[in-house]
């Protein structure tokens, strides 16, 4: 039997209701590394970087890597992989599917859209799911987030510019071999100086405000060819969805070091940064405004240079 005009514009405007949630809840964190911590430390990877006095908090494990951990080593961020957001959009998605199917054979979740009643009641169990699945996706994050953060010494915080000396005393040159078989490289210390300091501050805008632009050729310049992946991957999940992530005015608020070494001929520096930014989300093809992220945030960003070279991003880790 045909369906009647009512329910065909009932199933439509569940149709317009759901393609929203589907699309805003993703969204969370949308920045590059915001939903998790990605890249490679050398041999430090899996070792949580000493907090600092700009994050002094637990920051998140290393989710996304190609440095295999050690033998015997055990890290928990490799057991979830799957950002919070693509749990979030997977589950929200399957409900929804489940719903919209029902609906478009004549039964919803209620058991069908047959009266007023059974509609208000089907968007009332919509919105639910969607609210438990956003506790969801924040509970796993912060735990996945929660491990406990190495002790160090956290040196002195700045606001733009680092004091003279950006080396940290407290700096602990102790560290493993790098995994997958790779013979270790001895580990010494680095002085990081005031210039490598302006280095890290333009990379984070640039290296944002590329992300944003969609401009895959400014992210090889300034990062390392397995964060390039990692940003290549996200962008195409954004135009999987019919979304782009713009981001702008970027400003670092405060930053200092948390470590820098030598390994082989290759520097490693790990900075942290509390930076402002304009986190948005529009649809692709209408530029409607979907959603606003976080509007502050902070990171442990990891650098890496041979010699003679540029400093080069090669992991990210959230701060607290």
């Amino acid at each position: 039997m045909a369906s009647s005009p009512a329910r065909r514009r009932r199933v439509v405007t569940l149709l317009a209701l759901a393609a929203s949630l589907a699309l805003a809840a993703p969204a969370v964190d949308a920045r590059p590394g915001g939903g998790g911590g990605m890249g490679s430390r050398g041999s430090k990877t899996f070792s949580a970087p000493p907090s600092t006095a700009t994050s002094p908090g637990a920051m998140g494990p290393i989710q996304r890597s190609q440095t295999s951990p050690s033998p015997g080593f055990n890290n928990p961020g490799m057991a979830a992989q799957n950002r919070g957001s693509r749990f979030g959009g997977g589950f929200l998605g399957g409900m929804l599917g489940a719903g919209l199917l029902g609906a478009l054979l004549g039964a919803g979740f209620s058991g069908g859209l047959g009266g007023i009643g059974s509609f208000i009641g089907l968007i009332f169990q919509i919105g639910l799911i969607a609210f438990l699945v956003m506790m969801a996706v924040r509970f796993f994050r912060r735990r996945q987030e929660g491990q406990p953060a190495m002790a160090g010494n956290a040196p002195h915080a700045r606001s733009g510019l680092p004091p003279q000396g950006g080396m940290n005393p407290g700096l602990n040159p102790m560290g493993g071999g790098l995994g997958g078989g790779a013979r270790p490289q001895p580990v010494q210390p680095v002085q990081v100086q005031p210039d490598d300091f302006q280095a890290f501050e333009r990379s984070l805008q640039e290296i944002q405000s590329a992300y944003g632009r969609e401009d895959v050729a400014a992210l090889r310049r300034l990062a390392t060819p397995e964060m390039v992946s990692y940003f290549e991957e996200d962008l195409r999940a954004n135009a999987a969805r019919g979304v782009v992530n713009r981001i702008s005015d970027v400003k670092l608020l405060q930053g200092d070091l948390s470590e820098a070494w030598r390994e082989g001929p290759a520097e490693f520096a790990t900075v942290a940064m509390r930076f402002s930014l304009r986190d948005e989300v529009f649809e692709r093809a209408s530029n409607r405004h979907v959603e606003n992220g976080p509007q502050e945030a902070k990171e442990f960003w990891t650098f890496v240079r041979e010699p003679g070279g540029p400093w080069l991003l090669s992991a990210i880790q959230q701060g607290r």
